[in-house]
C-alpha cells in the first residue's frame, strides 16, 4: 500500500477533492459572553495618542494597527500566555486571537517583541489608569479605600551574578593602597608631585596613566609582552596604572548602580538580590528579583509600582504618589500590613488628608504576655506628659536630656527624644531593664508614637477591622491569582522599564478578567466583602 506524499507548499490542493469544514466567519464560533468580546470592548474605549506618538517619535510604519497589536498582548497575557513566539503561535491558530486580529495578517514575534520593549513602553502606564478611570465611570471603582501590599518576584538574571557594595568598597580601597604605593614611586623616580585621594580617585590615577604613557614615547620605550620578554620598570608602572584605572571605572560605574541598595545583578543591574518565598533549595538562597506593589479597590488592580528596595518600608509615599499623579483621585483611607509603618509614611498620609490603617510592627508582640512582663520596654513603662519623663519598674524616673535628629536613608529627619535615667545603681532590676553598664537610656519619636496610637486605635475599630480583613482577602488574593493560576513567577524582560511594562499588560488583562467575572456573578459594585457574623 502506498501513502500519497504531499510535495508542494499549499496544502489546500490534494489531489483528492479537498472539503473545507471550519465556516469562514469566525464570529459564530466564538459565544457572545466570551471574556475577549469585553476585552476588545473595554481596550476600544481607551485614548491612544501616546501610542501612536511613540511610533511617530521612531519614523516607523506600524506592522500592525496599534491597537490591534494592544489588545493582541493584552489578552495573551490574560491568557498565561506570555512568549511572543507563544503570542505568534496564537495569532495563527487561536480563533479567539484571529477575532482580534479582524482579518489582518498575524504579526510575527520579533514585531510583537519590538512592540513591547519600544512602543508599549511609552504609553502602556497611561493605558492602565485610563482603565482604572473608566472603572470608577462605570462605578466599580470610588477612590475611597485603596489595599496595599508588595511581593516579590524573580527577574531574568543569573542567580550567582551578584555584586556586593561591601565587596566593591573593600577591594576599592585595597586597591587604593597599592595605587598610593605606585605613585610614590612615580614621584620618587621622576620627580614628580602626583597626590591621590579617594574622592577624586579616577582623576588622579588618569593623571599618572597619562604622564607614563608619555615618558614611555619619550624613552622610545618597546612595549614587550609573552614568556623570554622581560619588561622595563617604566613598561611595567604604566601597566601598573592600566589596569588601576580599568578597575577604577568599574568601582565607579558599580557604585552608581547601588543607588541605596546593597547589591545589583551583573545581567540585569536594575535588580537587587533578595529573598524569595519560593525558595527550591530551602536554605534563604537570595535571588535577584524586583519588589512589586499593587494597590487594590474593588478586587481591581488601582495601582502598580517596581521598586528594587527588598522591604516595604520606603515603597508607600512612591506608590501613592504615582498612582494620585496618574489617575487624578486620590484615596480616602490607605490599608497596608506592618511592613509599611514608618513616621514618614504617617506624617505623609496626614499631609494629605488620608486616613492611615496601618498595622503596628509591634501589634503581635502586644498580644504576648512576655512582652507585657518585659520591665525594660519603653511601652511598659508610666509617661508622664506633663513633666515629660517615664518612671521605670523600680520607681526612679527617666528625664528628658535632649533632642536629638534621625535621617532615614530616603532622607526623611525624624526629631527623637533622649531620656536617662536618674541613677540604676543599686537597682535590683537592672539586668533586666538594660545590658548597659551606666544608666537605662531611651530614645523615643513622639510624633512617631502619636501616629501609631493613631493608627492603632483606627485598625481596632469596626471599620478598621473590615478593612483589614478586605485587605487580606482583595490584594493578598489578588497576588495568590497572578502567581498560581497565571503562573507569573518570573520576568521575562530586563530592567525596571522593561519589568514594569511587562507587569501591567498582565495587570490590565487581569482587571479585564476580574470586570468579566464580575459580570458573569452579578457582583457589580461590591467593594467590600462583610465581616462573618459570630453567633
Amino acid at each position: 500500500m502506498t501513502s500519497k506524499i504531499i510535495n508542494h507548499k499549499n496544502y489546500t490542493q490534494f489531489q483528492d477533492s479537498y472539503q473545507l469544514v471550519l465556516p469562514l466567519n469566525l464570529e459564530g464560533l466564538i459565544p457572545d459572553d466570551d471574556s475577549v468580546r469585553l476585552l476588545s470592548h473595554v481596550l476600544e474605549g481607551l485614548d491612544y495618542t501616546e501610542l501612536y506618538a511613540a511610533y511617530s517619535s521612531k519614523g516607523r510604519k506600524p506592522a500592525l494597527e496599534p491597537i490591534t497589536m494592544f489588545k493582541i498582548l493584552v489578552y495573551a497575557y490574560s491568557e498565561n500566555i506570555y512568549s511572543s513566539r507563544e503570542v505568534e503561535k496564537s495569532c495563527r491558530r487561536d480563533i479567539n486571537f484571529r477575532w482580534l486580529l479582524a482579518g489582518a495578517p498575524a504579526p510575527d514575534h520579533s514585531t510583537i517583541d519590538r512592540f513591547r520593549h519600544i512602543y508599549a513602553a511609552a504609553a502602556i502606564e497611561g493605558l492602565f489608569y485610563q482603565l482604572v478611570n473608566a472603572l470608577h465611570s462605570a462605578g466599580e471603582v470610588s477612590y475611597k479605600n485603596v489595599f496595599i501590599d508588595g511581593t516579590k518576584i524573580e527577574a531574568n538574571a543569573n542567580r550567582y551574578s551578584f555584586v556586593w557594595k561591601k565587596a566593591v568598597l573593600k577591594n576599592e580601597a585595597k586597591m587604593h593602597d597599592k595605587a598610593m604605593t605606585l605613585i610614590d614611586a612615580v614621584n620618587h623616580d621622576y620627580m614628580q608631585e602626583f597626590t591621590f585621594n579617594a574622592e577624586t580617585a579616577g582623576h588622579d590615577l588618569d593623571a599618572v596613566f597619562s604622564f607614563l604613557g608619555a615618558e614611555c614615547i619619550r624613552q622610545g620605550i618597546t612595549f614587550v609582552y609573552g614568556s623570554g620578554h622581560r619588561p622595563c620598570k617604566l613598561q611595567k608602572q604604566h601597566d601598573e596604572a592600566k589596569a588601576y584605572v580599568e578597575r577604577q571605572h568599574n568601582y565607579d560605574l558599580s557604585r552608581s548602580r547601588f543607588e541605596g541598595r546593597n547589591s545589583y545583578s551583573k545581567t540585569d543591574t536594575d535588580a537587587t538580590f533578595m529573598h524569595m518565598k519560593e525558595d527550591h533549595m530551602m536554605n534563604g538562597q537570595l535571588k535577584p528579583g524586583y519588589n512589586l506593589q499593587i494597590g487594590v479597590e474593588s478586587e481591581y488592580i488601582t495601582g502598580v509600582g517596581v521598586f528594587s528596595d527588598r522591604n516595604d518600608l520606603h515603597t508607600l509615599k512612591p506608590m501613592l504618589e504615582n498612582m494620585k499623579e496618574r489617575s487624578g483621585h486620590k484615596y480616602q483611607s490607605v490599608t497596608a500590613d506592618s511592613g509599611y509603618e514608618s513616621e514618614e509614611g504617617y506624617v505623609y498620609l496626614d499631609d494629605n488628608g488620608q486616613k492611615a490603617y496601618i498595622k503596628p510592627q509591634t501589634y503581635e508582640k502586644w498580644k504576648k504576655k512576655s512582652f507585657r512582663n518585659d520591665i525594660g520596654r519603653r511601652e511598659n513603662m508610666p509617661y508622664d506628659a506633663e513633666k515629660d519623663e517615664y518612671t521605670c519598674h523600680f520607681g526612679r524616673k527617666l528625664t528628658f536630656r535632649y533632642t536629638g535628629r534621625s535621617k532615614s536613608s530616603s532622607g526623611f529627619v525624624s526629631e527623637t527624644s533622649h531620656y536617662e535615667c536618674e541613677g540604676c545603681s543599686g537597682c535590683p532590676f537592672k539586668g533586666k531593664c538594660t545590658k548597659s553598664s551606666g544608666n537605662r537610656k531611651i530614645c523615643v519619636s513622639k510624633e512617631f508614637i502619636r501616629y501609631r496610637q493613631q493608627s492603632y486605635e483606627n485598625i481596632m475599630s469596626e471599620t478598621g477591622t473590615l478593612l483589614r480583613m478586605n485587605r487580606s482577602i482583595q490584594v493578598e488574593g489578588a497576588f495568590g491569582v497572578l502567581k498560581s493560576d497565571y503562573q507569573y513567577k518570573r520576568f521575562l524582560t530586563r530592567g525596571k522599564t522593561n519589568v514594569k511594562t511587562e507587569f501591567l499588560f498582565l495587570v490590565i488583562g487581569y482587571d479585564i478578567n476580574k470586570l468579566h467575572s464580575r459580570i458573569q456573578g452579578d457582583r457589580l459594585k461590591e467593594s467590600l466583602h462583610p465581616l462573618k457574623k459570630t453567633a
